[in-house]
C-alpha cells in the first residue's frame, strides 16, 4: 500500500463522516425531498481527491489536518453541486454518474438545479464558520470563490461551452482546461495553505503543483472518453465527442496529448521539492502519478 493508498484509507471514512454532519437533513418535514437529493449526490462517493488534497496540504505544512477539514468538506460541495449541474440535459445530459442514475434522473431537473443551489450556498456557510482568525477566513473565503466563479471553474465552462462544434486553437484549449477543472483544484491547495499560515513561497508552490495536476487530470479525463471503459468509469464514454467538444487529443493527437499530461506531472513533482519528504509530501506525489494511471 502506497502513501496515497494509506492516505486515501483514512481520509475518505473522515470526510465522509463530517459531510454528513454538514448536511444533516433540517427538521423540516416540507424540506425532506431536497435533502436528500444533497445527500444522494454527495454519498455517491467518487475519489474525494479534492478534500484529501486539502487534508494533505495540511500535513505537508506539518499543520493538523482538522484545521481544514471544513474546507474540504466545502470544496466537495462545490464540487458535488458542479457535478449535478453539469449532468443537467442543457448541458452534458448525462444519465449516469459513478454508475448511478444522475441526481435530475432521481429527483428531476427542477429539483436537482435547486439541489445543486444549496450545496454551494451551504459550502459557503460552512467557510463563514471556520474556526479560523478572521482575517485567514476571508482570504479562504476569496479565494473558493474565485475559483469557482466566472475567474475559475465557471468561466472554464462558460468558454467550453461556446467553444462545442468549433475548431479552437491551444491556449483556448488551456483557458477551458485551466479552469473548468484546474482552478478548484489548484484552490483546495491554496486555500488550505491560506489557513495553515503557509508563507508566500509555500502557497506558490501549492499553487505551482495544483495548476500542473489540474491540467493533467483534465487531459486524463479527455483521453479516458475516447478510451475509457464504461463499466470502470460509471458513466458513458465518448459524451465529448457526442457534444462536439474540442479535447486535448483533438487538438495535439493522443501521443502529444500523454507527452503534455507527463510533462505536467514531472512539473508538479518538482513543485514539491523545497518542502522536504513527509508521509503527505510522498501521498502528493503518488497523487500525481495516480491522475496519469487511473482508469476512472
Amino acid at each position: 500500500m502506497n502513501s496515497l493508498e494509506q492516505s486515501l484509507q483514512h481520509a475518505i471514512p473522515l470526510i465522509n463522516q463530517r459531510l454528513e454532519e454538514l448536511l444533516s437533513p433540517s427538521d423540516e418535514p416540507l424540506l425532506t425531498t431536497i435533502h436528500e437529493a444533497m445527500l444522494y449526490s454527495v454519498r455517491a462517493g467518487g475519489k474525494r481527491l479534492r478534500p484529501l488534497l486539502c487534508l494533505l496540504t495540511a500535513g505537508a505544512l506539518r499543520q493538523d489536518e482538522s484545521r481544514v477539514l471544513d474546507i474540504a468538506c466545502a470544496i466537495e460541495m462545490i464540487h458535488t453541486y458542479s457535478l449535478i449541474h453539469d449532468d443537467l440535459p442543457a448541458l452534458d445530459n448525462d444519465d449516469l454518474r459513478r454508475g448511478k442514475p444522475t441526481n435530475h434522473r432521481v429527483y428531476g431537473e427542477a429539483m436537482a438545479i435547486l439541489a445543486g443551489d444549496a450545496l454551494l450556498n451551504r459550502a459557503f456557510e460552512v467557510l463563514c464558520q471556520l474556526p479560523l482568525a478572521p482575517d485567514l477566513v476571508i482570504r479562504v473565503i476569496a479565494e473558493i470563490a474565485s475559483s469557482s466563479g466566472t475567474a475559475g471553474m465557471i468561466g472554464g465552462q462558460v468558454v467550453d461551452i461556446q467553444s462545442e462544434g468549433k475548431s479552437i486553437d491551444m491556449p483556448t484549449m488551456r483557458y477551458i482546461h485551466e479552469n473548468k477543472t484546474g482552478r478548484i483544484i489548484r484552490s483546495c491547495l491554496v486555500s488550505s495553505a491560506i489557513a495553515c499560515q503557509a508563507t508566500a513561497e509555500q502557497i506558490e508552490l501549492f499553487d505551482r503543483y495544483g495548476y500542473n495536476i489540474g491540467l493533467a487530470f483534465q487531459i486524463a479525463d479527455d483521453i479516458l472518453d475516447i478510451e475509457g471503459d464504461e463499466a470502470t468509469m460509471g458513466k458513458p464514454v465518448g459524451s465529448d465527442l457526442q457534444n462536439r467538444k474540442s479535447t486535448w487529443p483533438a487538438l495535439v493527437g493522443m501521443n502529444g496529448a500523454r507527452k503534455a499530461m507527463q510533462e505536467m506531472i514531472d512539473e508538479a513533482n518538482r513543485a514539491l521539492d523545497p518542502l522536504g519528504d513527509s508521509p503527505a509530501v510522498t501521498a502528493l506525489r503518488d497523487l500525481a502519478r495516480f491522475i496519469i494511471e487511473r482508469k476512472n
